[in-house]
């Protein structure tokens, strides 16, 4: 009678260990840029309840100036601070910047609701139309 011992071989461990490799150089990359858009999504949020809120400060106030003391300004996160960059009688611009994970990133809406990408890190890209959302300069918004 032959004794046969089970298991694998070196080689076959490698090769296993080998295909593991390549498919996590291609989720990583992946991963992280979906994580960054889940947070790019705080700001769009932030930023667009901000503009209906800005109209009714406007409403009882006749003037933007003095919004960012207002309850319904979005209030600074882990990811995100925003500021009243300019504000009159008549017209208001927010700003969100990123900071921490997010740095680079600068988006801001103004009283006729245009959207504008002024900042981002290296491969993403600015546009004065829209928020880019994804590399490239890509918007979906």
């Amino acid at each position: 009678m032959k004794n046969r011992q089970q298991g694998f071989t070196l080689i076959e461990i490698m090769i296993a260990v080998a295909i593991v490799g390549i498919l996590m150089a291609f989720a990583i990359p992946s991963y992280a840029d979906y994580v960054v858009r889940g947070r790019l999504s705080e700001a769009f949020t932030a930023l667009g309840g901000a503009q209906p809120a800005a109209e009714q400060y406007w409403a009882n106030n006749r003037s933007y100036a003095g919004f960012d003391a207002a309850a319904a300004f979005p209030a600074n996160t882990a990811n995100f601070s925003y500021a009243l960059t300019s504000a009159t009688a008549s017209a208001y611009t927010i700003t969100a910047t990123g900071s921490g994970k997010m740095a680079g990133f600068v988006y801001t809406i103004d009283q006729n609701g245009t959207h504008a990408t002024t900042g981002s890190p290296t491969g993403w890209g600015t546009n004065a139309a829209c928020w880019v959302d994804h590399k490239g300069g890509a918007c979906s918004n």
